[in-house]
């Protein structure tokens, strides 16, 4: 919602985000019906520390701000497609190992429309150079560990 809002004059993005957070919702529900179904209570839980650390890299200025929100949210995504990949692959519920591959896909999807959002402010060699530089930053962030272990962010 923070990127649809802060580039609303970018028609592509608007409608990509806007996608996005319909499908993000629609996500929210069935994990709300998934959990209601098991008799498990919804709560909010504390977020880790590798979303806060990732954002920390986001430039200041534009438009290599937007490259980095995109690129950072893409980096996001793509740990979560391979973490709900795992978790298909692993788990012995067939109707959560379902659930998880429909994430897995989406997340895929969400990871590539931000990498391409983010070649409408930038070129495309940029672009890739700074998607390596925080992956680079990113794979330290990981090799810290976390003490909160979370699957989207």
């Amino acid at each position: 919602m923070n990127l649809l809002f802060a580039y609303v004059e970018q028609e592509e993005l608007s409608r990509a985000m806007t996608e996005i957070v319909n499908e993000e919702l629609e996500h929210f529900l069935m994990v709300l019906d998934l959990l209601a179904q098991r008799g498990i209570a919804f709560r909010k839980l504390r977020p880790g520390g590798y979303g806060q650390k990732l954002h920390e890299l986001i430039g200041k200025r534009e438009p290599q701000r937007a490259v980095d929100r995109l690129l950072v949210a893409g980096l996001i995504e793509a740990r979560s497609c391979e973490r709900f990949d795992l978790l298909r692959q692993h788990v012995q519920d067939q109707e959560l190992a379902d659930f998880y591959g429909g994430l897995f896909e989406s997340e895929a999807r969400h990871h590539a429309v931000y990498v391409k959002l983010a070649k409408s402010f930038r070129d495309e060699a940029t672009v890739k150079q700074r998607l390596d530089e925080l992956a680079a930053e990113e794979a330290a962030i990981l090799a810290e560990g976390d003490t909160l272990p979370r699957m989207h962010s």
